[in-house]
């Protein structure tokens, strides 16, 4: 792995501090971009070149391969974050690391240290309450990446006069991610009333013409609003890395 100028200087800063020893500071410089841990090859390099550590889809994988996983991460110093991560692997995940914390309702797992500080805003918004457990994957990601998150739960089209009193939460945000199944109509609404990137999310929730999400999908794909934009079918987390990338950058000094 090539470091840049910066990153040497502040490891040298570190160091020099007493925080980082001679030992760790040869082995930073000396890190490999990628872990051989067997059965997978875990990106060393990637919160580097992308500013956030990789994350692990946990989805058919065995828990002792998430255990490698999490424990490669910790040993490196860098966040973790697990998801579609089930209650079995859940269980094993949260007693090796007993500092870790799992959103059953999320299905995630993450292990990191509290912030000193959160960046940057967003809001996670639902049309109804069995978006849940897609919007709660986008607020677990965004605190994975320490940026402030509030979340608005229940306010979808069926009853418009819900959202308008919420209107206050939603404005001066970074970024609002949108959750929503059905039709999928919500997020053109939310998107009519702010002046931030608007992330849509269509879920796999309604009746069969809904076609699991299709219809959601299609539906905010056509929307009217122009600040919105639309990932997968369920992919909160997708969602909620990129307003988080959003807030971080939103939240960087400008120059030039």
């Amino acid at each position: 792995m090539h470091r840049t100028p910066h990153e040497i200087e502040a490891l040298a800063h570190e160091l020099l501090s007493g925080r980082l020893t001679l030992e760790g500071f040869v082995r930073e410089l000396g890190q490999a971009s990628t872990a051989d841990l067997g059965d997978v090859s875990l990106d060393l390099d990637r919160q580097r070149r992308c500013g956030f550590p990789e994350v692990v889809y946990g989805a058919g994988k065995p828990a002792d391969t998430l255990v490698k996983i999490v424990a490669q991460l910790q040993s490196e110093r860098m966040r973790a974050l697990v998801t579609r991560v089930d209650a079995a692997k859940a269980e094993r995940l949260c007693s090796e690391f007993p500092d870790g914390r799992y959103n059953p309702v999320a299905q995630t797992f993450r292990l990191a240290p509290a912030p000193d500080r959160t960046v940057g805003r967003v809001v996670v918004v639902t049309a109804g309450t069995s978006d849940l457990p897609v919007a709660e994957e986008a607020l677990e990601t965004l605190e994975w990446m320490h940026v402030a998150v509030t979340s608005i739960h229940d306010v979808g089209v069926a009853g418009p006069h819900r959202l308008p009193r919420h209107l206050d939460k939603l404005r001066g945000a970074d970024a609002v991610v949108v959750v929503a199944g059905l039709e999928g109509a919500l997020p053109s609404v939310v998107g009519g009333h702010v002046d931030c990137p608007v992330i849509a999310v269509p879920t796999s929730v309604g009746y069969g013409a809904s076609f699991g999400g299709l219809a959601a999908l299609l539906g905010m794909l056509n929307s009217c609003a122009a600040n919105v934009t639309v990932v997968n079918i369920d992919a909160g987390f997708k969602a909620g890395y990129v307003a988080g990338l959003i807030a971080h950058r939103r939240s960087e000094p400008r120059t030039g």
